[in-house]
């Protein structure tokens, strides 16, 4: 018995990059994605890509902002999908350049998909994710043999026609030794009283880190019992990356040794 599977169109295509950006350093950007944002025909990018990646785009390539940002939309989701549709129906090289990683909350899976299925040929390019580069560059392991065998990594936004179940906070109190939140900072009042109505000790450090990577990080550390306080003080505001748990107390000891921001040359 054979199973027939729908075939996608046959149209000629060009091929569309899923370009991870990376958390903004420049330098973080990988090569192969600096390649391909020196040779494409187009790119898409958006909202949080840093203005010196931007730099790296080629003279000739057409550049499209589909940035998101809360409640700044320049195209919805499927705009930009077919967007990418239609630039590969006439171009050979279209780059989507995104923030970090396509794949980790950055609905790369989704416009993969739609584009298998228009019949669009896509490659994946993983960039470095926030949520690793952000703490790492405020001196804050997301584990360590003495602090964190585990992590998880959790979105604290989340769309309300969610075809799944939403984020169940009390059990990722339990997830691991090392919640990190993307996204999260409207929501962390809401995201906090979970987390202590199961049982999360208030004394658990946080540390918040706002535009991770980039010259003007911001880092918060406090407590859950604090940070909502600290956050106002500070009129502390997103985008920023949570990082819960023990792994947070070594921020102060590696001060000294955070990375630097290379500069672009």
């Amino acid at each position: 018995m054979t199973t027939d599977f729908p075939q996608p169109p046959a149209t000629c295509f060009g091929k569309v990059y899923l370009v991870g950006a990376g958390p903004g350093d420049p330098g973080l950007l990988t090569l192969k994605g600096k390649t391909l944002l020196e040779c494409a025909d187009v790119v898409i990018y958006d909202a949080l890509v840093s203005p010196e990646i931007l730099a790296m785009i080629g003279d000739q390539a057409e550049k499209i902002h589909a940035g998101k940002r809360r409640g700044q939309h320049s195209l919805l989701q499927a705009e930009t999908t077919q967007l990418l549709i239609d630039k590969a129906q006439t171009h050979a090289v279209v780059v989507r350049l995104k923030g970090g990683d396509p794949f980790v909350f950055g609905r790369g899976g989704e416009e993969m998909e739609d584009l298998i299925q228009a019949g669009v040929s896509v490659e994946i390019i993983p960039g470095i994710t926030a949520g690793i580069a952000a703490p790492a560059y405020a001196g804050i392991p997301v584990t360590h043999r003495n602090y964190s065998s585990s992590v998880t990594f959790v979105t604290g936004h989340e769309p309300i026609d969610k075809y799944r179940p939403r984020v169940n906070w009390r059990a990722m109190a339990e997830a691991s030794e090392t919640l990190v939140i993307y996204m999260g900072v409207h929501n962390l009042s809401h995201i906090l009283s979970e987390l202590d109505a199961a049982g999360k000790d208030p004394d658990t450090p946080i540390a918040l880190v706002r535009w991770g990577t980039r010259p003007d990080q911001e880092e918060l550390v406090g407590t859950l019992a604090t940070i909502l306080s600290q956050m106002e003080a500070a009129q502390f505001e997103a985008p920023a990356v949570a990082v819960i748990g023990n792994v947070v107390n070594l921020h102060p000891l590696l001060a000294e040794s955070r990375p630097k921001v290379i500069p672009r040359q």
